[in-house]
C-alpha cells in the first residue's frame, strides 16, 4: 500500500514491530509447547515425574514480556500523540458524513463531495455526522477517525505526494456503507489556491444549473437517489420532476405530481409522502439543516434532468 503523509512512517513501524515481536513470540511458544508435549508424553513418561519450580525463569517469562508490552505502548503512544497536536497555521475543512456520502466545506464556504488539499501543508479536518456513526479513514495517509452525531471530532495530515487517493467509511453505517467512497486530490499549493478562488460562492460566476447539480451531489443526494433511472434506496432523479408518483399517507395510496412543494415536503419532511415500494424511514430530515435558497438549488437539477 503506498503511503503519502508525514505519519505513514511511524504508523508502519509501529505495526511491523508489533507483528514482528507477536510472531517471534509465536514461534518460541509453539516450539516450546511442541518439546514439552513430546519429552513429557504419557509414552515417555508414564508414571508423573515431580518437576521443582524455577523462580529464575519465572522471573525471565515475567519481565520479558512486560518489557516488550511497554515497549509496544511506548511506540503507539509516540506515534499516536503527534495525531492529536494539530500545528498552529493548518488549513481547516468541514467534514459532514451521512449515510452514505461525505461533504467537505472548504474555509471560503465552498461544499464539494471530494477533499482537495494542497501538499506539503498541514490540514485540519473537523468531522461530524448528521445521522450514525462514521469513520473517515485515509488508507495511503494512516489516519482514521470516527465521525460521531452530536459530538465534534477532528485529525489532521499533512500530505506529501501529489496523487489521488481513496477515503472510505469505515464504520458499519448501513445499507449502502460499502458505497460511501470519494477521493482525496493533493495539488500543488498553487493549483489548489487556483482551484479555492474560481470557486469561491462569493464571487465566482457560476451557471446556475452547474452550481445546482454541484451542490445536490456535494450533499450527498445522489448517493441515494441514481440519476440515471437505476433504482436505489430512494426514487432516482432521472425525469422524476412533473412525473405522477403512487405515494402512502397514513398507510394509505394516493396519487401525487412531483412538483416543488412535493419536493420540499419531502426533503423536510421525508416520511410524510412515501413512494410506493421504497421503505420509509432511511432518509433523514433536512429542515434546519438546508435552508430554501438550498432546498430551490437541489429542485433546479431535478428539472435539469428531465
Amino acid at each position: 500500500m503506498k503511503t503519502a503523509s508525514t505519519f505513514a512512517g511511524d504508523v508502519d513501524f509501529a505495526l511491523i514491530f508489533i507483528i514482528g515481536v507477536s510472531t517471534i513470540l509465536l514461534i518460541a511458544i509453539t516450539f516450546v509447547m511442541v518439546r514439552f508435549a513430546i519429552k513429557y508424553s504419557r509414552k515417555k513418561n508414564p508414571v508423573a515425574t515431580q518437576i521443582e519450580g524455577d523462580t529464575r525463569l519465572e522471573i525471565i517469562w515475567t519481565v520479558i514480556p512486560t518489557i516488550l508490552v511497554l515497549v509496544m505502548f511506548w511506540i503507539g503512544y509516540i506515534g499516536y500523540t503527534p495525531l492529536r497536536e494539530v500545528p498552529d497555521g493548518a488549513i481547516e475543512i468541514d467534514v459532514t458524513g451521512r449515510m452514505w456520502s461525505w461533504t467537505f466545506e472548504y474555509p471560503n464556504g465552498f461544499q464539494y463531495d471530494t477533499l482537495k488539499v494542497p501538499v506539503n501543508t498541514p490540514v485540519k479536518l473537523n468531522l461530524l455526522s448528521q445521522d450514525v456513526i462514521h469513520s473517515l479513514y485515509i488508507p495511503a495517509f494512516r489516519v482514521k477517525e470516527d465521525v460521531n452525531p452530536g459530538r465534534a471530532n477532528y485529525m489532521w495530515f499533512e500530505a506529501d505526494k501529489i496523487d489521488t487517493f481513496d477515503i472510505f467509511c469505515a464504520e458499519y453505517c448501513g445499507l449502502l456503507h460499502s458505497a460511501m467512497i470519494t477521493k482525496l486530490i493533493t495539488l500543488p499549493d498553487k493549483e489548489y489556491q487556483d482551484w479555492i478562488a474560481a470557486n469561491n460562492p462569493a464571487t465566482a460566476e457560476i451557471d446556475p444549473v452547474t452550481e445546482a447539480a454541484r451542490f445536490t451531489k456535494a450533499k450527498g443526494c445522489v448517493a441515494c437517489h441514481s440519476i440515471d433511472g437505476s433504482k436505489l434506496v430512494g426514487s432516482t432523479f432521472k425525469n422524476l420532476y412533473g412525473s405522477t408518483k403512487t405515494v402512502l399517507v397514513n398507510g394509505e395510496k394516493q396519487e401525487i405530481t412531483v412538483d416543488e412543494d412535493y419536493i420540499r415536503e419531502s426533503i423536510y419532511q421525508p416520511n410524510a409522502k412515501v413512494v410506493d415500494g421504497y421503505v420509509p424511514g432511511l432518509m433523514p430530515s433536512y429542515e434546519g439543516q438546508l435552508s430554501e435558497e438550498e432546498v430551490d438549488k437541489i429542485i433546479l437539477y431535478l428539472k435539469s434532468l428531465q
